[in-house]
């Protein structure tokens, strides 16, 4: 086992993966589903429970997520049991990079973005996660005052860009692609890694006990998308998963490990 994991957002587990066996990295990696971000609170409670199980066996905890709509609440968690986390609002910001995305924000504020996994995940993220499609006519209550679709693109895909052009038809917005790669995700994350020093686990006041369910990573199982409505904003709590056939308390990818 290694002295080091990592737990992260299903939306970023093809490129985290990708990142950790590249530079050949010995972290062991565990997810939880981005499915999640139709429910922020969950969460901050679900992370939680994963670090508080790992903590005695690793001395490094990194989590690869943004802030995802918590409203801060992660940073007081991170200090509760000791971990680092990447820095950044949410993965959009971390593709893109902290200047471009501001520059995007700034110009066009009214803009919807996708990345690989959503454009992978839109039926089932968005239209089945919000409900759409079983009211169709939230969708103009959803997306009717964004006024542009920007795909921030991974890897090209022609597959991947034909169904950014269906979603864009569907949401009646005009299209734009940037290939921008893993952005700053891996610099970011590289540098944690690199100058990683433990930090000391402080005993929280409070502890939640909840139900342990380990959650699988990138295709989720239809049941999945069976989720109610969130009275959320779509691009701010994204939604995901990342897969895992092992047991409860393994890595993702058992120990992910380099040559």
């Amino acid at each position: 086992m290694s002295a080091t994991a990592l737990v992260i957002c299903g939306a970023l587990g093809r490129e985290v993966k990708d990142i950790v066996d590249r530079r050949g990295w010995d972290v062991d990696v565990y997810g939880l589903s981005a499915m999640l971000h139709l429910y922020p609170s969950r969460i901050v409670d679900e992370l939680r429970e994963k670090l508080q199980r790992l903590r005695p066996d690793y001395s490094k905890l990194v989590v690869v997520y943004g802030d995802c709509g918590t409203r801060g609440k992660l940073e007081p968690l991170l200090d509760e049991v000791g971990a680092e986390r990447v820095p950044g609002p949410h993965c959009y910001e971390m593709f893109a990079g902290a200047q471009p995305f501001e520059k995007i924000a700034d110009a066009k504020p009214g803009t919807f973005f996708l990345t690989d996994w959503l454009v992978r995940n839109f039926d089932r993220a968005v239209i089945k996660g919000l409900g759409l499609d079983r009211d169709p006519e939230l969708k103009s209550m959803v997306f009717g005052n964004y006024e542009a679709l920007l795909y921030l693109r991974q890897v090209p895909n022609p597959r991947l860009a034909d169904k950014a052009r269906e979603i864009a038809a569907y949401l009646d917005l005009p299209l734009e692609i940037n290939d921008v790669g893993l952005g700053a995700l891996e610099d970011r994350l590289a540098r944690l890694i690199n100058a990683y020093k433990p930090r000391r686990a402080r005993r929280p006041r409070h502890r939640r006990h909840g139900s342990s369910r380990w959650l699988r990573e990138v295709v989720c199982p239809p049941s999945a998308s069976r989720v109610r409505p969130p009275q959320t904003h779509p691009n701010r709590h994204r939604v995901s998963r990342l897969p895992h056939d092992g047991k409860p308390d393994e890595p993702c990818h058992a120990s992910i490990r380099g040559g």
